[in-house]
């Protein structure tokens, strides 16, 4: 799964990186180390053609949902069943987003204790989670955008940590993610695990535990002695 992630970089690399063309009114990027679910993240979706990066609430809604409870078990979708499952095939049709990061977090097992782990790419730079977004409109008829993070099964890096991992998306496969019209085949096939040999994982300080803590210190790697 993917409960929590990073998103430090600053909005000239993610412009550059994600190729975005315009933002959503009143988009301010502050660096983030430790976001959660049921807060708003930063997501690219296609707009007539051109990339835009804007907020949504992680957690998605479906656009059919009488209680917006529901959010809270849709943090994450399966890649296997995104085509099929009610709650998600719409969105995989046609509204897909990409959402930046530039590290994540996971915990594994050891003994009675769980050790957090950071992931991230060897070279530091971002990369983009594929995501699905929706509309929902609340009581008022308010309109809430809000999104989930597709999870598919681990690479040989993750799978001695964690039986499932995001699916992060190949730069080269962004446009194709965000636009394509085509058999759904295609976007099955690009739901992959990513490639290990560019990853890397280590041990950091329980603090990340708790979303309150918003701080450095999350990504710090802890002494090996």
């Amino acid at each position: 799964m993917c409960g929590r992630f990073t998103l430090t970089a600053e909005i000239d690399l993610l412009m550059d990186w994600f190729d975005i063309d315009e933002f959503a009114p009143g988009f301010d990027l502050q660096p983030r180390y430790n976001i959660a679910p049921s807060q708003d993240i930063v997501a690219i979706v296609s707009n007539e053609g051109k990339r835009r990066a804007g907020f949504l609430k992680w957690g998605l809604i479906p656009f059919w949902a009488k209680d917006p409870s529901i959010a809270y078990k849709m943090i994450n979708a399966r890649a296997e069943t995104v085509p099929e499952k009610p709650s998600f095939k719409h969105a995989f049709k046609r509204r897909r987003c990409i959402i930046p990061a530039d590290g994540f977090y996971e915990w594994k097992k050891e003994g009675k204790q769980k050790q957090p782990k950071y992931i991230k790419m060897k070279n530091d730079k971002p990369f983009g989670f594929a995501g699905l977004w929706e509309k929902w409109k609340d009581e008022q008829g308010n309109p809430v955008h809000t999104c989930t993070i597709l999870t598919t099964e681990p690479n040989d890096l993750m799978e001695d940590i964690h039986n499932r991992m995001p699916v992060i998306l190949p730069k080269d496969d962004y446009s194709k993610w965000l636009e394509w019209d085509g058999e759904q085949e295609a976007l099955v096939d690009m739901m992959q695990p990513f490639e290990a040999s560019d990853m890397m994982a280590y041990n950091v300080s329980t603090i990340v535990n708790s979303p309150r803590n918003e701080v450095p210190e999350c990504i710090e790697e802890l002494s090996r002695n």
